[in-house]
């Protein structure tokens, strides 16, 4: 274990850049910090208490994976819309009317992104890579057999992935809360290794770490292919696809 200010460090630290900060989260507390245009740190700090924990049968393996990824998801929903609102001066608000319509609103803003967000990478990185591969099977009969399909799906999957990242990496907003992931990793490997957590530390650290989301996404990929490899094929398409997202938190929660 590393050692910092004489104290073992025995937990993980993990987080998320959200609008010009940080989001940081300990077993036991979340945090976020967020640099508002005139200069200032504003933070949010909450506990932080795992259903995982608090329920033992969501607790165990392959469950807490779904589990863990449903939360995570959430909150860091949540964190992005708390930055969006300190970057327009909305966290401010004096009237508790106007602050019960902000909860509701934030609230119904968590829901939608949520839902979107789903309901864009189910198409994007599971019906459009299935949907391609079945339309190759049937022009090259080769591509039927088992392994390869799976194999092609899944590398259509990946390239679809790192040309969306891509693609929204171009836009100047996105670039910058890259940024802030980046300058996240670097930040956690310093207190992994036990340094003081200076900037000087920071910035010999690497950009890319092992618990990345990012990493996580391409494992879930690359477990796919092995696991519907051994699932029978459904000749009906659109079977097939419900199949695919039936098997979809087990793969998850593998991949966890």
């Amino acid at each position: 274990m590393s050692i910092i200010n004489s104290e073992k460090i025995d937990f993980a630290i993990g987080g998320q850049a959200v609008i010009e900060g940080v989001m940081m989260r300990s077993p036991g507390y979340i945090t976020v910090a967020v640099r508002k245009e005139n200069g200032e740190i504003k933070t949010k700090e909450n506990p932080y208490n795992s259903i995982t924990k608090r329920i033992k049968l969501l607790g165990l393996p392959l469950v807490r994976g779904v589990v863990g990824l449903v939360e995570m998801m959430t909150i860091g929903m949540k964190a992005l819309n708390f930055s969006a609102n300190v970057m327009m001066d909305e966290d401010e608000i004096a009237s508790e009317n106007k602050k019960f319509m902000q909860k509701a609103l934030e609230t119904g803003m968590v829901i939608f992104s949520f839902t979107f967000a789903i309901a864009m990478s189910l198409f994007l990185f599971k019906f459009l890579p299935l949907w391609i591969t079945e339309w190759l099977s049937g022009i090259y009969a080769i591509i039927g057999k088992s392994f390869l399909y799976n194999l092609i799906d899944g590398i259509l999957k990946i390239s679809f992935f790192i040309l969306y990242i891509w693609i929204i990496s171009i836009t100047p907003s996105i670039k910058r809360v890259f940024e802030y992931h980046g300058a996240e990793h670097k930040s956690i490997f310093t207190y992994e290794k036990g340094l003081p957590l200076t900037v000087e530390n920071a910035k010999k650290q690497s950009r890319f770490h092992p618990r990345c989301g990012t990493s996580f996404i391409l494992i879930v990929f690359v477990i796919s292919i092995l696991v519907y490899t051994v699932l029978p094929r459904n000749p009906d398409f659109m079977m097939n696809f419900l199949t695919r997202l039936m098997w979809l938190p087990v793969i998850a929660g593998i991949s966890y």
